[in-house]
Protein backbone atom coordinates (compact mmCIF):
# COMPACT_ATOMS: atom_id res chain seq x y z
CA UNK A 1 0.00 0.00 0.00
CA UNK A 2 1.35 3.51 -1.05
CA UNK A 3 1.43 6.09 1.71
CA UNK A 4 -1.56 8.32 0.90
CA UNK A 5 -0.65 11.82 2.09
CA UNK A 6 -4.38 12.53 4.37
CA UNK A 7 -5.53 16.38 4.69
CA UNK A 8 -6.39 17.67 7.92
CA UNK A 9 -9.64 19.49 8.01
CA UNK A 10 -11.31 21.81 10.91
CA UNK A 11 -14.14 20.69 12.48
CA UNK A 12 -17.13 23.03 10.55
CA UNK A 13 -15.43 21.88 7.42
CA UNK A 14 -15.54 18.71 8.15
CA UNK A 15 -19.14 19.30 9.07
CA UNK A 16 -19.64 21.25 5.64
CA UNK A 17 -17.68 18.48 3.54
CA UNK A 18 -19.86 15.54 4.58
CA UNK A 19 -22.54 16.99 2.91
CA UNK A 20 -21.20 17.07 -0.45
CA UNK A 21 -18.46 14.48 -0.72
CA UNK A 22 -18.19 10.45 0.35
CA UNK A 23 -15.47 10.38 2.40
CA UNK A 24 -13.03 13.35 4.36
CA UNK A 25 -9.62 10.72 4.24
CA UNK A 26 -9.13 9.17 1.20
CA UNK A 27 -7.58 9.69 -2.09
CA UNK A 28 -11.08 8.58 -4.34
CA UNK A 29 -14.52 10.15 -3.14
CA UNK A 30 -17.53 11.02 -5.27
CA UNK A 31 -19.15 13.84 -5.12
CA UNK A 32 -23.27 14.30 -4.42
CA UNK A 33 -26.15 16.40 -3.23
CA UNK A 34 -24.70 19.45 -5.46
CA UNK A 35 -26.27 21.11 -8.72
CA UNK A 36 -24.62 20.12 -11.69
CA UNK A 37 -22.90 22.89 -12.70
CA UNK A 38 -21.25 23.34 -9.53
CA UNK A 39 -19.80 20.08 -9.45
CA UNK A 40 -19.03 20.76 -13.29
CA UNK A 41 -17.32 23.74 -12.38
CA UNK A 42 -15.42 22.38 -9.50
CA UNK A 43 -13.71 19.90 -11.99
CA UNK A 44 -12.99 22.76 -14.74
CA UNK A 45 -11.00 24.70 -11.90
CA UNK A 46 -9.09 21.72 -10.37
CA UNK A 47 -7.35 21.33 -13.53
CA UNK A 48 -5.51 24.26 -12.93
CA UNK A 49 -5.19 24.34 -8.96
CA UNK A 50 -2.36 22.88 -7.11
CA UNK A 51 -5.20 22.14 -4.43
CA UNK A 52 -7.21 18.90 -3.74
CA UNK A 53 -10.77 18.85 -5.06
CA UNK A 54 -12.40 19.41 -1.13
CA UNK A 55 -10.06 22.12 -0.38
CA UNK A 56 -11.21 23.65 -3.49
CA UNK A 57 -14.80 23.80 -2.82
CA UNK A 58 -14.19 24.98 0.74
CA UNK A 59 -11.70 27.47 -0.42
CA UNK A 60 -13.54 28.90 -3.86
CA UNK A 61 -17.10 27.02 -4.11
CA UNK A 62 -19.19 26.90 -0.80
CA UNK A 63 -19.09 30.34 0.05
CA UNK A 64 -21.71 30.71 -3.14
CA UNK A 65 -23.63 28.12 -1.69
CA UNK A 66 -27.28 27.83 0.01
CA UNK A 67 -26.05 25.14 2.58
CA UNK A 68 -28.81 25.69 4.81
CA UNK A 69 -30.78 22.60 2.90
CA UNK A 70 -28.41 20.06 3.62
CA UNK A 71 -27.93 20.69 7.19
CA UNK A 72 -29.09 16.75 7.57
CA UNK A 73 -27.85 15.41 4.86
CA UNK A 74 -24.34 13.16 5.21
CA UNK A 75 -22.86 11.86 1.94
CA UNK A 76 -19.98 9.67 4.00
CA UNK A 77 -22.45 7.32 4.86
CA UNK A 78 -23.83 6.04 1.76
CA UNK A 79 -26.87 6.15 0.24
CA UNK A 80 -29.72 3.53 1.46
CA UNK A 81 -32.58 5.82 -0.32
CA UNK A 82 -30.45 5.07 -4.05
CA UNK A 83 -29.65 1.27 -3.23
CA UNK A 84 -33.32 0.84 -2.79
CA UNK A 85 -34.37 3.13 -5.89
CA UNK A 86 -31.59 1.23 -7.90
CA UNK A 87 -32.69 -2.25 -7.18
CA UNK A 88 -35.87 -1.97 -8.03
CA UNK A 89 -35.34 -0.24 -11.44
CA UNK A 90 -32.38 -2.60 -12.39
CA UNK A 91 -33.81 -5.82 -11.20
CA UNK A 92 -37.77 -5.12 -12.23
CA UNK A 93 -36.30 -3.52 -15.58
CA UNK A 94 -32.87 -4.90 -16.11
CA UNK A 95 -31.02 -3.88 -18.82
CA UNK A 96 -27.37 -2.20 -19.86
CA UNK A 97 -28.91 0.44 -21.13
CA UNK A 98 -30.18 1.43 -17.55
CA UNK A 99 -27.05 1.84 -16.52
CA UNK A 100 -26.04 4.36 -18.61
CA UNK A 101 -28.43 7.03 -17.31
CA UNK A 102 -27.33 6.99 -13.98
CA UNK A 103 -23.63 8.98 -13.96
CA UNK A 104 -21.51 10.32 -11.28
CA UNK A 105 -18.51 12.57 -10.69
CA UNK A 106 -15.31 10.81 -8.81
CA UNK A 107 -12.35 12.72 -8.26
CA UNK A 108 -9.26 10.27 -8.00
CA UNK A 109 -6.21 12.26 -5.98
CA UNK A 110 -2.54 11.55 -5.76
CA UNK A 111 -2.71 9.31 -8.65
CA UNK A 112 0.76 8.44 -10.97
CA UNK A 113 1.15 9.48 -14.80
CA UNK A 114 0.33 6.04 -15.22
CA UNK A 115 -2.53 5.86 -13.27
CA UNK A 116 -4.10 8.75 -15.17
CA UNK A 117 -4.03 6.71 -18.46
CA UNK A 118 -5.61 3.79 -17.38
CA UNK A 119 -8.33 5.87 -15.90
CA UNK A 120 -8.54 8.06 -18.95
CA UNK A 121 -8.82 4.98 -21.58
CA UNK A 122 -12.62 5.18 -21.53
CA UNK A 123 -14.81 6.44 -24.75
CA UNK A 124 -17.86 7.23 -23.19
CA UNK A 125 -16.52 9.18 -19.94
CA UNK A 126 -15.98 12.62 -19.41
CA UNK A 127 -12.32 13.67 -17.89
CA UNK A 128 -10.23 16.75 -16.37
CA UNK A 129 -6.68 16.01 -15.32
CA UNK A 130 -4.47 18.75 -13.09
CA UNK A 131 -2.06 20.10 -15.85
CA UNK A 132 1.73 20.55 -15.79
CA UNK A 133 1.76 23.52 -17.47
CA UNK A 134 -0.78 25.41 -14.97
CA UNK A 135 0.59 23.66 -11.62
CA UNK A 136 4.58 24.36 -10.27
CA UNK A 137 5.15 20.47 -10.10
CA UNK A 138 7.96 20.65 -6.87
CA UNK A 139 5.55 22.06 -4.72
CA UNK A 140 5.70 19.73 -1.72
CA UNK A 141 2.76 17.80 -0.52
CA UNK A 142 2.81 16.63 3.08
CA UNK A 143 6.31 17.82 2.76
CA UNK A 144 7.38 15.33 0.51
CA UNK A 145 7.94 15.85 -3.81
CA UNK A 146 4.86 14.97 -5.37
CA UNK A 147 5.79 11.51 -6.53
CA UNK A 148 4.16 8.06 -6.26
CA UNK A 149 5.98 5.77 -4.24
CA UNK A 150 4.97 1.92 -4.74
CA UNK A 151 4.35 -0.35 -1.92
CA UNK A 152 6.50 -3.23 -3.47
CA UNK A 153 9.21 -0.92 -4.35
CA UNK A 154 9.81 0.87 -1.01
CA UNK A 155 9.57 -2.39 1.07
CA UNK A 156 12.21 -4.07 -1.40
CA UNK A 157 15.86 -3.66 -2.26
CA UNK A 158 15.56 -0.71 -4.05
CA UNK A 159 13.11 1.74 -2.10
CA UNK A 160 15.78 3.69 -0.55
CA UNK A 161 17.36 3.72 -4.16
CA UNK A 162 13.87 4.77 -5.56
CA UNK A 163 13.07 7.87 -3.19
CA UNK A 164 16.83 9.58 -3.18
CA UNK A 165 16.71 9.34 -7.58
CA UNK A 166 13.30 10.90 -7.62
CA UNK A 167 14.17 13.18 -4.75
CA UNK A 168 17.28 13.84 -7.27
CA UNK A 169 14.79 14.17 -10.63
CA UNK A 170 12.59 16.67 -8.77
CA UNK A 171 15.52 18.35 -7.13
CA UNK A 172 16.41 19.51 -11.55
CA UNK A 173 13.08 19.94 -12.25
CA UNK A 174 12.68 22.43 -9.28
CA UNK A 175 15.96 24.32 -10.84
CA UNK A 176 15.25 23.92 -14.15
CA UNK A 177 11.91 25.85 -13.65
CA UNK A 178 13.46 29.02 -12.05
CA UNK A 179 15.99 29.25 -14.44
CA UNK A 180 14.22 29.02 -17.42
CA UNK A 181 11.40 31.34 -16.28
CA UNK A 182 14.57 34.02 -15.36
CA UNK A 183 15.46 33.08 -18.91
CA UNK A 184 12.39 33.69 -20.84
CA UNK A 185 11.41 36.63 -18.88
CA UNK A 186 15.06 38.11 -19.46
CA UNK A 187 14.76 37.08 -23.21
CA UNK A 188 10.94 38.07 -23.97
CA UNK A 189 10.17 41.79 -22.88
CA UNK A 190 6.94 43.00 -22.19
CA UNK A 191 5.67 45.24 -24.81
CA UNK A 192 3.26 47.02 -22.53
CA UNK A 193 -0.04 45.35 -24.06
CA UNK A 194 -0.34 43.19 -21.19
CA UNK A 195 -0.43 43.85 -17.41
CA UNK A 196 2.90 42.44 -15.93
CA UNK A 197 0.44 39.58 -14.08
CA UNK A 198 -0.72 38.55 -17.41
CA UNK A 199 3.34 38.41 -18.59
CA UNK A 200 4.01 36.73 -15.82
CA UNK A 201 1.82 33.80 -16.27
CA UNK A 202 2.32 33.37 -19.80
CA UNK A 203 5.87 33.25 -19.05
CA UNK A 204 5.82 30.56 -16.30
CA UNK A 205 3.66 28.84 -18.76
CA UNK A 206 6.59 28.74 -21.13
CA UNK A 207 8.89 27.90 -19.00
CA UNK A 208 6.64 24.85 -17.36
CA UNK A 209 6.16 23.65 -20.77
CA UNK A 210 9.73 23.31 -21.51
CA UNK A 211 10.73 21.45 -18.00
CA UNK A 212 7.95 19.33 -17.62
CA UNK A 213 9.98 16.60 -19.70
CA UNK A 214 12.29 16.23 -16.16
CA UNK A 215 9.40 14.92 -14.39
CA UNK A 216 8.88 11.18 -13.92
CA UNK A 217 6.11 9.46 -15.40
CA UNK A 218 5.84 8.67 -11.23
CA UNK A 219 4.52 12.28 -10.91
CA UNK A 220 1.33 12.72 -9.01
CA UNK A 221 -1.69 14.02 -10.61
CA UNK A 222 -5.64 14.88 -9.54
CA UNK A 223 -7.86 13.67 -12.11
CA UNK A 224 -11.80 14.20 -12.02
CA UNK A 225 -14.28 12.19 -13.77
CA UNK A 226 -17.27 11.97 -14.64
CA UNK A 227 -19.29 9.10 -16.31
CA UNK A 228 -22.35 6.85 -16.03
CA UNK A 229 -22.58 3.43 -14.13
CA UNK A 230 -21.95 1.49 -17.10
CA UNK A 231 -18.99 3.33 -18.13
CA UNK A 232 -17.32 3.27 -14.50
CA UNK A 233 -17.70 -0.74 -14.62
CA UNK A 234 -15.97 -1.11 -17.66
CA UNK A 235 -13.50 0.42 -16.60
CA UNK A 236 -13.15 -1.18 -12.75
CA UNK A 237 -13.18 -4.72 -14.71
CA UNK A 238 -10.32 -3.41 -16.46
CA UNK A 239 -8.23 -2.25 -13.73
CA UNK A 240 -9.15 -5.66 -11.60
CA UNK A 241 -6.74 -7.25 -14.20
CA UNK A 242 -4.06 -4.76 -15.11
CA UNK A 243 -0.72 -6.14 -14.10
CA UNK A 244 -0.13 -2.56 -12.48
CA UNK A 245 -1.11 -2.68 -9.01
CA UNK A 246 -1.49 0.69 -8.54
CA UNK A 247 -4.48 0.39 -10.99
CA UNK A 248 -6.07 -2.56 -8.70
CA UNK A 249 -5.84 -0.31 -5.34
CA UNK A 250 -7.81 2.51 -7.24
CA UNK A 251 -10.42 0.27 -8.63
CA UNK A 252 -11.01 -1.49 -5.39
CA UNK A 253 -10.90 2.33 -3.82
CA UNK A 254 -13.23 3.50 -6.83
CA UNK A 255 -15.83 0.49 -5.97
CA UNK A 256 -16.09 1.66 -2.68
CA UNK A 257 -16.94 5.45 -3.09
CA UNK A 258 -19.03 4.75 -6.28
CA UNK A 259 -21.35 1.78 -4.19
CA UNK A 260 -22.34 4.59 -1.85
CA UNK A 261 -24.19 6.60 -5.55
CA UNK A 262 -25.24 4.15 -7.85
CA UNK A 263 -24.74 0.29 -6.04
CA UNK A 264 -27.10 -1.52 -8.03
CA UNK A 265 -24.81 -0.45 -11.28
CA UNK A 266 -21.65 -2.15 -10.04
CA UNK A 267 -23.27 -5.58 -8.48
CA UNK A 268 -21.88 -7.69 -11.30
CA UNK A 269 -18.02 -6.05 -10.64
CA UNK A 270 -17.76 -8.60 -7.59
CA UNK A 271 -20.01 -11.72 -9.11
CA UNK A 272 -17.17 -14.76 -9.80
CA UNK A 273 -19.27 -15.74 -13.42
CA UNK A 274 -19.83 -12.03 -14.27
CA UNK A 275 -17.49 -9.51 -13.38
CA UNK A 276 -14.85 -11.64 -12.16
CA UNK A 277 -14.77 -14.15 -15.36
CA UNK A 278 -15.19 -10.93 -17.59
CA UNK A 279 -11.74 -9.66 -15.60
CA UNK A 280 -9.94 -12.74 -16.33
CA UNK A 281 -10.52 -13.15 -20.16
CA UNK A 282 -9.58 -9.31 -20.26
CA UNK A 283 -6.02 -10.09 -18.13
CA UNK A 284 -5.95 -13.79 -19.79
CA UNK A 285 -5.96 -12.46 -23.53
CA UNK A 286 -3.21 -9.34 -22.44
CA UNK A 287 -0.84 -11.99 -20.85
CA UNK A 288 -1.05 -14.45 -23.97
CA UNK A 289 -1.04 -12.10 -27.06
CA UNK A 290 2.10 -10.07 -24.99
CA UNK A 291 3.78 -14.43 -24.85
CA UNK A 292 3.36 -14.72 -28.46
CA UNK A 293 4.44 -11.30 -29.86
CA UNK A 294 7.28 -11.37 -27.53
CA UNK A 295 8.01 -15.09 -29.05
CA UNK A 296 7.93 -13.77 -32.63
CA UNK A 297 9.27 -10.41 -32.79
CA UNK A 298 11.18 -9.85 -29.48
CA UNK A 299 14.55 -10.03 -31.09
CA UNK A 300 14.42 -7.87 -33.73
CA UNK A 301 15.46 -4.33 -33.62
CA UNK A 302 13.01 -1.40 -34.50
CA UNK A 303 13.67 0.26 -37.94
CA UNK A 304 14.22 4.33 -38.27
CA UNK A 305 11.18 6.03 -38.77
CA UNK A 306 9.68 9.46 -38.45
CA UNK A 307 8.24 10.64 -35.66
CA UNK A 308 4.96 10.85 -37.42
CA UNK A 309 4.27 8.28 -40.26
CA UNK A 310 0.95 7.61 -41.96
CA UNK A 311 0.96 4.12 -42.32
CA UNK A 312 -2.91 3.17 -43.85
CA UNK A 313 -5.54 5.74 -45.61
CA UNK A 314 -8.26 4.77 -48.60
CA UNK A 315 -6.70 6.52 -51.66
CA UNK A 316 -10.72 6.41 -52.92
CA UNK A 317 -11.30 8.23 -49.27
CA UNK A 318 -12.74 11.49 -51.37
CA UNK A 319 -14.44 10.04 -53.75
CA UNK A 320 -16.69 7.77 -50.78
CA UNK A 321 -16.72 11.22 -48.61
CA UNK A 322 -18.48 12.98 -51.62
CA UNK A 323 -20.92 10.05 -51.95
CA UNK A 324 -21.47 10.47 -48.22
CA UNK A 325 -21.77 14.14 -48.60
CA UNK A 326 -24.58 13.49 -51.06
CA UNK A 327 -26.56 10.33 -49.32
CA UNK A 328 -28.56 11.75 -46.89
CA UNK A 329 -29.70 14.47 -49.68
CA UNK A 330 -30.61 11.78 -52.52
CA UNK A 331 -32.83 8.96 -53.29
CA UNK A 332 -29.92 7.01 -54.64
CA UNK A 333 -28.57 4.03 -53.53
CA UNK A 334 -25.27 4.58 -52.30
CA UNK A 335 -22.85 1.81 -55.01
CA UNK A 336 -24.97 4.25 -57.20
CA UNK A 337 -23.86 7.90 -55.90
CA UNK A 338 -20.41 6.30 -55.69
CA UNK A 339 -19.97 5.55 -59.45
CA UNK A 340 -22.17 9.12 -60.62
CA UNK A 341 -19.77 11.28 -58.03
CA UNK A 342 -16.83 9.39 -59.94
CA UNK A 343 -18.08 11.19 -62.86
CA UNK A 344 -17.84 14.47 -61.63
CA UNK A 345 -15.87 17.10 -62.84
CA UNK A 346 -13.27 18.63 -60.66
CA UNK A 347 -15.30 21.69 -59.92
CA UNK A 348 -18.81 20.06 -58.82
CA UNK A 349 -16.42 18.04 -56.49
CA UNK A 350 -15.25 21.08 -54.88
CA UNK A 351 -18.38 22.71 -55.15
CA UNK A 352 -20.18 19.73 -53.85
CA UNK A 353 -18.05 19.58 -50.76
CA UNK A 354 -17.33 23.54 -50.17
CA UNK A 355 -21.75 23.50 -49.82
CA UNK A 356 -21.32 20.82 -47.21
CA UNK A 357 -18.39 22.31 -45.36
CA UNK A 358 -19.16 25.89 -45.33
CA UNK A 359 -17.77 29.35 -44.02
CA UNK A 360 -16.52 28.05 -40.97
CA UNK A 361 -15.75 31.29 -38.69
CA UNK A 362 -14.44 29.38 -35.84
CA UNK A 363 -13.13 25.73 -35.37
CA UNK A 364 -16.41 24.87 -33.89
CA UNK A 365 -18.18 25.27 -36.75
CA UNK A 366 -17.86 21.38 -38.09
CA UNK A 367 -19.61 19.41 -41.12
CA UNK A 368 -21.47 16.75 -40.54
CA UNK A 369 -20.80 13.18 -40.66
CA UNK A 370 -20.12 12.24 -44.13
CA UNK A 371 -16.63 12.93 -42.81
CA UNK A 372 -16.77 9.90 -40.95
CA UNK A 373 -16.77 7.98 -44.04
CA UNK A 374 -12.79 8.70 -44.47
CA UNK A 375 -10.17 7.13 -42.22
CA UNK A 376 -6.19 7.54 -41.52
CA UNK A 377 -3.81 5.80 -38.95
CA UNK A 378 -1.05 7.48 -37.63
CA UNK A 379 2.03 5.44 -36.03
CA UNK A 380 4.02 8.30 -33.93
CA UNK A 381 7.11 8.17 -32.30
CA UNK A 382 6.86 10.94 -29.85
CA UNK A 383 7.80 11.95 -25.57
CA UNK A 384 5.44 11.17 -23.13
CA UNK A 385 4.32 14.28 -22.83
CA UNK A 386 3.00 15.02 -25.64
CA UNK A 387 1.18 11.62 -26.04
CA UNK A 388 -0.26 12.40 -22.09
CA UNK A 389 -2.64 14.98 -24.09
CA UNK A 390 -3.40 13.43 -27.54
CA UNK A 391 -4.68 10.06 -25.42
CA UNK A 392 -7.50 12.46 -24.23
CA UNK A 393 -9.17 12.27 -27.57
CA UNK A 394 -11.77 9.61 -26.93
CA UNK A 395 -13.50 9.67 -30.51
CA UNK A 396 -10.37 8.14 -32.08
CA UNK A 397 -8.64 4.55 -31.50
CA UNK A 398 -5.40 4.96 -30.06
CA UNK A 399 -2.96 1.92 -28.76
CA UNK A 400 0.25 2.39 -27.39
CA UNK A 401 3.57 0.89 -26.18
CA UNK A 402 5.27 0.42 -22.95
CA UNK A 403 6.66 3.36 -21.31
CA UNK A 404 10.67 2.59 -21.51
CA UNK A 405 14.05 4.84 -22.18
CA UNK A 406 15.09 2.83 -25.10
CA UNK A 407 13.96 5.22 -27.50
CA UNK A 408 15.61 8.27 -26.88
CA UNK A 409 14.68 11.78 -25.02
CA UNK A 410 13.25 15.38 -26.58
CA UNK A 411 15.47 18.08 -25.32
CA UNK A 412 14.25 21.52 -25.29
CA UNK A 413 16.06 23.79 -27.38
CA UNK A 414 15.02 26.57 -24.46
CA UNK A 415 16.28 24.23 -22.13
CA UNK A 416 19.60 24.30 -23.55
CA UNK A 417 19.28 27.74 -24.54
CA UNK A 418 18.79 28.70 -20.50
CA UNK A 419 21.92 26.67 -19.94
CA UNK A 420 20.85 23.87 -18.40
CA UNK A 421 21.22 21.24 -21.06
CA UNK A 422 23.87 19.45 -18.74
CA UNK A 423 21.18 18.71 -15.99
CA UNK A 424 18.59 17.81 -18.20
CA UNK A 425 20.63 15.27 -19.82
CA UNK A 426 22.10 14.01 -16.28
CA UNK A 427 18.24 13.83 -15.17
CA UNK A 428 17.70 11.68 -17.94
CA UNK A 429 20.42 9.28 -17.77
CA UNK A 430 19.38 9.23 -13.58
CA UNK A 431 15.62 7.94 -14.87
CA UNK A 432 16.94 5.56 -17.29
CA UNK A 433 19.36 3.93 -14.61
CA UNK A 434 16.80 3.76 -12.42
CA UNK A 435 14.37 2.28 -14.88
CA UNK A 436 16.99 -0.54 -15.62
CA UNK A 437 17.93 -0.99 -11.68
CA UNK A 438 13.70 -1.14 -11.29
CA UNK A 439 12.68 -3.49 -14.65
CA UNK A 440 14.02 -7.50 -13.45
CA UNK A 441 12.33 -6.95 -10.01
CA UNK A 442 9.34 -4.92 -11.23
CA UNK A 443 8.39 -5.02 -14.86
CA UNK A 444 4.81 -3.26 -14.01
CA UNK A 445 6.15 -0.37 -12.04
CA UNK A 446 9.80 0.10 -13.65
CA UNK A 447 8.05 2.87 -15.79
CA UNK A 448 7.11 5.11 -12.80
CA UNK A 449 10.72 6.06 -13.01
CA UNK A 450 11.06 7.35 -17.41
CA UNK A 451 10.94 10.80 -17.48
CA UNK A 452 8.24 12.56 -19.89
CA UNK A 453 11.17 13.51 -22.32
CA UNK A 454 11.60 10.11 -23.08
CA UNK A 455 9.72 8.86 -26.43
CA UNK A 456 7.28 6.09 -26.66
CA UNK A 457 5.26 4.39 -29.56
CA UNK A 458 1.47 4.80 -30.33
CA UNK A 459 -0.81 4.34 -33.50
CA UNK A 460 -3.65 6.77 -33.98
CA UNK A 461 -6.76 6.07 -36.31
CA UNK A 462 -9.43 8.62 -36.65
CA UNK A 463 -11.87 9.64 -39.60
CA UNK A 464 -11.45 12.87 -40.95
CA UNK A 465 -13.76 14.50 -38.63
CA UNK A 466 -12.34 13.69 -35.34
CA UNK A 467 -8.63 14.74 -37.17
CA UNK A 468 -10.60 17.93 -38.02
CA UNK A 469 -11.40 18.57 -34.48
CA UNK A 470 -8.12 16.94 -33.23
CA UNK A 471 -5.76 18.82 -35.63
CA UNK A 472 -7.00 21.95 -35.55
CA UNK A 473 -7.61 21.93 -31.67
CA UNK A 474 -3.96 20.22 -30.79
CA UNK A 475 -2.21 22.85 -33.64
CA UNK A 476 -3.58 26.35 -31.71
CA UNK A 477 -0.94 28.81 -30.91
CA UNK A 478 -1.30 28.29 -27.47
CA UNK A 479 -0.67 24.21 -27.86
CA UNK A 480 2.53 22.42 -26.22
CA UNK A 481 5.15 22.48 -29.12
CA UNK A 482 5.63 18.90 -28.77
CA UNK A 483 1.77 18.27 -29.63
CA UNK A 484 1.39 20.71 -32.04
CA UNK A 485 4.19 19.54 -34.19
CA UNK A 486 2.39 16.30 -34.08
CA UNK A 487 -0.84 17.75 -35.52
CA UNK A 488 0.85 19.47 -38.18
CA UNK A 489 2.90 16.82 -39.31
CA UNK A 490 -0.28 14.66 -39.72
CA UNK A 491 -2.10 17.50 -41.37
CA UNK A 492 0.58 17.73 -44.39
CA UNK A 493 0.92 13.96 -44.31
CA UNK A 494 -3.67 14.03 -45.26
CA UNK A 495 -2.66 16.16 -48.04
CA UNK A 496 0.61 15.42 -49.80
CA UNK A 497 1.15 11.63 -48.76
CA UNK A 498 -3.02 10.41 -48.79
CA UNK A 499 -3.16 12.99 -51.27
CA UNK A 500 -6.29 14.34 -49.65
CA UNK A 501 -6.41 17.91 -50.05
CA UNK A 502 -9.69 18.36 -50.22
CA UNK A 503 -10.36 16.88 -46.77
CA UNK A 504 -6.99 19.02 -45.57
CA UNK A 505 -8.23 22.31 -47.01
CA UNK A 506 -11.36 21.97 -44.95
CA UNK A 507 -9.62 22.32 -42.02
CA UNK A 508 -9.37 25.91 -41.99
CA UNK A 509 -8.42 26.95 -38.47
CA UNK A 510 -4.93 24.55 -38.81
CA UNK A 511 -2.35 27.10 -37.31
CA UNK A 512 0.88 26.48 -38.41
CA UNK A 513 3.04 29.39 -36.72
CA UNK A 514 3.14 30.17 -33.10
CA UNK A 515 4.21 33.04 -31.32
CA UNK A 516 7.18 33.16 -28.53
CA UNK A 517 4.72 33.33 -25.64
CA UNK A 518 2.15 30.95 -26.58
CA UNK A 519 -0.38 31.35 -23.62
CA UNK A 520 0.07 35.11 -23.80
CA UNK A 521 -3.35 35.75 -25.43
CA UNK A 522 -5.09 32.93 -23.82
CA UNK A 523 -4.19 34.58 -20.13
CA UNK A 524 -5.08 38.03 -21.78
CA UNK A 525 -8.15 36.56 -22.22
CA UNK A 526 -8.26 35.32 -18.93
CA UNK A 527 -7.87 38.59 -17.38
CA UNK A 528 -10.32 40.28 -19.28
CA UNK A 529 -13.14 37.76 -18.25
CA UNK A 530 -12.29 38.09 -14.77
CA UNK A 531 -12.51 42.06 -14.65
Amino acid sequence: MTVYVPEAFSGGEQETLRRYFTNLDGPVFALVNLPEVVKGALFARYSRSSKSLRRLFLDEFVGDLDLSGDRSFDATTGLKRAEDLYEKVFLEYGDDSVAQLGGVHLACEQASNLLTKILERGRLMSYLEQSTRYINYDARLGGRYRFYRDGDILNGPFGTRYVGDMDRMFDSYSTMVESVTTHVRKTLKNDGNVSDFVFKQATRAKALDAVRGALPAASLSNLGIYGTGQGYEALLLRMRGHSLPEARMYANLMLTELRKVVPSFLKRVDLADRGGAWTDYLADRERETIELVDDYFGALDPADVNEVELVDFDPRGEEKLLAAICYSSSHLPESQILDEVRELSHDKKVALIRAYVGERKNRRHKPGRAFERVDYRFDVLGDYGAFRDLQRHRLLTIEWQKLTPYHGFVRPELVVEAGLGDLFDESMHRSSELYDALLADYPSQAPYAVAMAYRMRYTMQFNAREAMHMLELRSSPQGHPSYRRVAIEMHRLIAEKAGHRAVAEAMTHIVKEAPELERLDSERKAESKRK
